[in-house]
């Protein structure tokens, strides 16, 4: 088992949008067990999910500011121009291994596996895992 703030997980939009993989992802992260990390892309994916699921703004809001308030060093900055570069078989997953790359992660916390090629992220020092344990 992983007891290390150090082992850092970049936590993909589909990890965050559902409440209990989230708050369950959070707490992990709230006992030190990881260190989590997200983008401003990532976010704003997060934020249209809820519009499109009908959560209204104010709401969005609220939940986007207390994730924000509860890990402040979560935030990747300045991985944008690492985007092009990068080839993912679904080219709008780029902007989450950019993150992950920037932050020196070691893993990405998705349920969209197939579109993290094991080899292809094993060449940045990265994995890519569900959280579905099962």
């Amino acid at each position: 088992m992983i007891h290390s703030v150090r082992f850092i997980c970049v936590l993909d939009t589909n990890v965050i949008y559902p409440l209990l993989i989230r708050d369950l992802m959070f707490w992990f992260a709230y006992y030190e067990l990881f260190t989590p990390k997200w983008s401003q892309h990532i976010f704003d994916e997060w934020d249209s999910v809820m519009e499109r699921k009908g959560i209204p703004e104010k709401e969005r809001l609220k939940r986007i500011n207390v994730a924000n308030r509860a890990f402040p060093d979560a935030m990747v900055n300045n991985y944008e121009q690492l985007i092009e570069s990068l080839d993912l078989p679904d080219e709008k997953d780029r902007h989450v291994l950019a993150a992950a790359i920037k932050t020196n992660a070691n893993i990405v916390v998705t349920e969209n596996l197939k579109d993290f090629p094991k080899d292809y992220l094993a060449s940045f020092g990265l994995s890519a895992k569900s959280s579905d344990v099962s």
